[in-house]
């Protein structure tokens, strides 16, 4: 198994795992809110954290099956190396602000790493809740560099986006289809 298709793996089975977490956490909070007059001293912590976690990684996830919404009328009216030159650009410049995010999110977790300070709710020291910010930026930039390693290898020739356009068009077709074009 390579590396890339590990980690592929690694980055769903968190994903998962913290939607799961997540929406126990939330669910169980409410009920015992609600429910019982209760609740959990962490609960609003730990769910703001973990919804940090889930946004980064389903980021970097998204960029690798092009689920990500864009704006491509412009590009997709250029020729293939129009196309693509413009396309190297965009993920340079996307590059370029996860660069930025990475370098930020290190001088801010060392800042944190030496102050020690911990969660407010969490027992958990910030750094460690935080360390998300290195975690999912860097693999952000990850995807992004296989991505413009696959736009010069002429294996892409740009962001992969979602067309919500047409999936619903299809879906609207397929679902219709029995009607005999009768809408």
């Amino acid at each position: 198994m390579s590396i890339i298709r590990l980690l592929n793996r690694l980055e769903e089975d968190i994903i998962a795992l913290l939607l799961v977490v997540l929406t126990l956490l939330v669910f169980v909070e409410t009920v015992m809110r609600f429910g019982f007059g209760a609740t959990i001293d962490w609960a609003e912590e730990g769910s703001l954290t973990l919804a940090g976690w889930f946004v980064l990684f389903g980021a970097s996830h998204g960029i690798k099956e092009g689920t990500h919404i864009g704006v491509d009328l412009f590009t997709r009216a250029l020729p293939g190396r129009a196309r693509r030159a413009v396309a190297v650009v965009a993920v340079v410049a996307c590059l370029g602000y996860a660069g930025l995010f990475l370098y930020g999110s290190w001088v801010y977790l060392d800042k944190m790493w030496m102050l020690g300070l911990p969660m407010e709710d969490l027992p958990m020291p910030t750094w460690a809740a935080h360390s998300v910010m290195l975690i999912g930026f860097g693999l952000i930039a990850l995807r992004l560099v296989i991505l413009l390693v696959n736009i010069v290898r002429g294996r892409a020739d740009g962001f992969p986006f979602a067309n919500e356009a047409d999936e619903t068009m299809e879906h609207f077709e397929a679902t219709h289809a029995d009607e005999g074009g009768r809408s």
